[in-house]
């Protein structure tokens, strides 16, 4: 049995990594890829793939491995975490972000301090949005449903999958977007488009609930 402190700690430590993994390989791949964007984006995608790989691997007995509100939220909808800890959760999700990008920028000595100005605007970015978190949820639901041992490379394998599949490149993640609005790098938004992207992943959200809900539900 875990203590509370062992959940929400796996959480931050978590999504402070990933975080740092997003920011840390936007500014790498950016760096080394002579203006080349498809590169820099492969770059990008890559670590952070693998990172997922191993946060879910090595914190996932420990906390569920969440590292983002949406999915916090979905398991709190399907009475699967009480209200105090998703609340709990999703405070060390957003706190966690903002201090791995704060690390990334550190290790390339960058201001910590920034605020994006990269626009990520349009329907076409919020509908990616909706598609990536339903996306993700139900590779988490269906993994959970048949083969659980397997999440880590299913979740994995989904966002490398989804950075070049979405146009928005897959943020899926209420904390990931806030977090990315401080950080004007490769992997940046800017501010004034993270409602948008925010509201779209609840979206998204609700139609892995109640898409799981008809296909991962056993029949009697």
């Amino acid at each position: 049995m875990m203590t509370r402190t062992q959940t929400y700690l796996a959480e931050f430590i978590g999504t402070a990594f990933l975080l740092a993994t997003v920011i840390g390989s936007g500014i790498m791949g950016e760096t080394l890829a002579n203006g080349n964007t498809a590169v820099a984006l492969l770059g990008n995608t890559i670590p952070t793939g693998a990172i997922l790989f191993v946060l879910i691997t090595i914190l996932g007995p420990i906390s569920g491995a969440h590292f983002n509100p949406a999915v916090t939220l979905a398991f709190l909808i399907r009475k699967e975490i009480s209200t105090r800890d998703a609340v709990g959760y999703i405070a060390v999700q957003i706190l966690g972000g903002i201090i791995g990008v704060w690390a990334a920028h550190a290790m390339f000595d960058l201001p910590i301090m920034q605020v994006s100005e990269k626009l990520r605007t349009g329907p076409s970015q919020g509908f990616s949005e909706v598609i990536a978190t339903m996306g993700l949820l139900l590779v988490i639901f269906g993994g959970i449903r048949h083969r659980a041992e397997a999440i880590p490379a299913l979740v994995g394998m989904y966002i490398t999958a989804a950075y070049w599949f979405t146009a928005s490149t897959s943020f899926a993640n209420p904390a990931v977007t806030i977090s990315r609005t401080l950080s004007d790098t490769f992997a940046g938004i800017n501010p004034a488009n993270a409602p948008m992207f925010i509201i779209c992943q609840l979206i998204g959200t609700g139609l892995a609930l109640a898409v799981a809900k008809v296909l991962f539900t056993p029949q009697k």
